[in-house]
């Protein structure tokens, strides 16, 4: 399966704590169980020792099932260029990581998700996807292969609490949340340095070549 080849993007190891936040979801973020059972609509995230590395939006496009880059982590293994998917060879080229489209296609199939796809922005490679929801809607299992499922390796994320979306670039909200309302990011205080953001390395499990 594909692994990240920097730490940010390394698998998820600890999960979030689940606030819901009554109030916030809607037909394209669903947090946690309903009565039709839980679905991967909302916000996830990946650690690695106790600490955030990526968080992922997933959204419901009617028919299928999308994820997007949502933020971004600093980390000593960001390279130069790594904020921008130079390499990739459809309508994701020259776009900047953070909001980036990196999982697609996935049709829900009860908890679980497949047929779809996912991204590795460093190489612009796509490989097959799938993935699945725990019963209690907390955890998301991701698997990037090639070829077939068994060569691929599974990845958990977890669900972040709806209050976790204000933190959001309003880029990420406006392009795949269009119809929330979202308390908007404090603007930085004047004479206060601005955080430098990540320059992320976002890429899918990584698929597992077979043997020769």
């Amino acid at each position: 399966m594909v692994q990240f080849r920097s730490r940010q993007l390394a698998v998820m190891a600890t999960a979030a704590t689940l606030l819901a936040t009554p109030g916030f979801a809607a037909e394209q973020v669903a947090a946690g169980p309903s009565a039709a059972g839980p679905t991967a609509a909302g916000l996830w995230q990946k650690t690695e020792d106790g600490k955030p590395v990526v968080w992922v939006l997933v959204v419901n496009n009617g028919s299928t099932y999308e994820g997007a880059i949502a933020r971004t982590f600093p980390s000593a293994d960001d390279k130069p260029g790594d904020e921008i998917c130079s390499k990739c060879v459809d309508d994701r080229k020259g776009q900047p990581v953070l909001g980036i489209s990196f999982i697609r296609n996935m049709q829900q199939q009860g908890l679980k998700y497949e047929n779809g796809n996912i991204l590795d922005p460093r190489d612009g490679k796509v490989y097959k996807a799938k993935m699945s929801v725990s019963p209690d809607g907390r955890a998301l299992t991701v698997r990037g292969f090639w070829g077939i499922a068994l060569l691929g390796k599974d990845e958990t994320w977890y669900r972040l609490p709806d209050a976790s979306m204000a933190s959001l670039d309003p880029s990420v909200i406006a392009k795949y949340l269009p119809n929330q309302t979202v308390a908007a990011k404090q603007p930085a205080t004047t004479g206060t340095a601005k955080a430098p953001m990540r320059k992320a390395s976002a890429t899918p499990p990584q698929a597992q070549q077979p043997q020769r």
